[in-house]
Formats: C-alpha cells, structure tokens, sequence
C-alpha cells in the first residue's frame, strides 16, 4: 500500500449518514499524528424521530446508499472502515451484525468495524463487570433491540434510556443537561459500567468527567469504533482524554 506523507501510519474510513455532525469531529479529535480519517457520507433522509414506525424507517432507509458510500470511501485505501451509524448494527442479534459485516467486508475488502462489535470488544477490555446501563438517543423498539444484543452477549442491562431526539440530526443538538441527567437514571441502577451508544449522540468529551462524578466506567461508542479501528490498522497509540480503552 503506498503511504501518504500525512497518512503515513494508516488511513481511517468512516461512512456516515448524510446529516451526522458528531462522529467526524469526534474521530479527529482523537486522531493519532500519522493517521487521516476519510468520511463518506451516507445518502439518507434526516425523518423524524418520535415513534417506533420512524426508528424502523430509519433502519430500511439505510441501505440504498450504503454500499456506494463504503465503495467511495475504499478507494483511499484505508486500513478499515468504521461503519458510522450504529442502530443497524443491533438491529438482528449477533447472527445479524456478523451477517452485516461479512457482508460489507466483502464490498470493501478491508475489515469493517460495526458500532456493536466495538462496544462489545471495549467492554471485554474494560473487564469491569456484566450489568450495563445504557444511554441512547432512540425510540423504545431500538432501546429494545440494544437490550436484548447485549443480553444476548450475555450482559444483564438493568437500565436503558433515551435521550429522545425527534430527528436524526437533533441527536447531535441534544444539552449536556438532559445527557447528564440520563447518565445519573441509568448509573443509579446497580450497573458496574455505563455505555453510551447513537454515534450522533456528542459524548465523547465527556466520558472522563463524567466517569469521575459516577465513580464507575463510562464507555462510549465512538471511542469504541476508533479504538478498534486504529487497532486493526496497526496503532496502538495510548490517547488521553477519552477513557477507557483509548487511554490503554
């Protein structure tokens, strides 16, 4: 593979959907010296978000312009390719996200990293217990399709809320207010770890304070899927500021 003169470690790809204004600058931020990141932007309508019929939408709506966006975003070459929407990834158990990757490392032709499997492999890395708390931006029928892949994992989740962004890109504008108040419902319930999955869900900056003011491990699925990322590729950089397991 040639090497860039700025990308000179590894490249990074991210597919996202159209209106997501979180994961980009949230992997830059976190980006190693010597690794770029290159984002293809999912065609897809940015619908409501206030039943369970839209959250379905949202999942059928997503596969038109997937594989043209993870083609587009392979010609850089990258080292892997983050899959930047996350909900899909739930959506059908573990036979259905492996199905889901085998099926997109197979267009891509360079390993894929579902927001799923990245929390699971944090989570193992973590290693600080199976009850989880989980915050997401979803409507009930995606908080229970996370609950039952994870149960499914073999976690127990005795907490699961959302947030309630009525549209996709108003995930990204939810106030740190409501983020906090979430985390102290679901950290409140007995769980050794609280996760934080929707990739458009701004969190990432604060998973260490909030860590601290919970006592207990706050992970989140961005830092996830770049963890693994810049694993496959070969970098292993510790990255402070963003918890567990970046910062190991």
């Amino acid at each position: 593979m040639d090497i860039d003169r700025l990308g000179w470690r590894a490249r990074i790809g991210v597919v996202v959907p159209a209106f997501n204004t979180t994961m980009q600058p949230e992997l830059e931020a976190m980006r190693p010296q010597g690794v770029t990141n290159h984002v293809a932007r999912i065609m897809m309508p940015d619908g409501d978000l206030k039943s369970d019929a839209d959250q379905e939408a949202v999942v059928r709506s997503l596969g038109a312009d997937l594989l043209p966006s993870l083609r587009r975003v392979a010609l850089v070459q990258p080292r892997a390719i983050v899959m930047g929407i996350s909900i899909p990834t739930f959506w059908n158990g573990i036979a259905g996200m492996r199905a889901m990757k085998a099926e997109l490392e197979a267009e891509a032709g360079v390993p894929v990293v579902l927001g799923a499997e990245a929390c699971l492999a944090a989570l193992d890395a973590v290693n600080r217990g199976r009850r989880l708390g989980i915050i997401t931006p979803y409507q009930s029928i995606g908080d229970r399709k996370v609950r039952a892949f994870f149960e499914e994992a073999g976690y127990r989740v005795p907490a699961i809320q959302s947030v309630l962004a009525p549209k996709g890109s108003s995930i990204a504008r939810t106030p740190i207010e409501l983020i906090c108040t979430t985390l102290d419902t679901v950290a409140a319930a007995e769980v050794d770890v609280v996760l934080q999955v929707g990739t458009n869900l701004a969190f990432s900056d604060l998973i260490e304070s909030e860590s601290a003011r919970l006592g207990k491990p706050v992970l989140a699925i961005n830092a996830a899927c770049y963890w693994t990322a810049l694993r496959l590729a070969g970098v292993a950089d510790k990255i402070p500021g963003y918890g567990p397991p970046l910062d190991r």
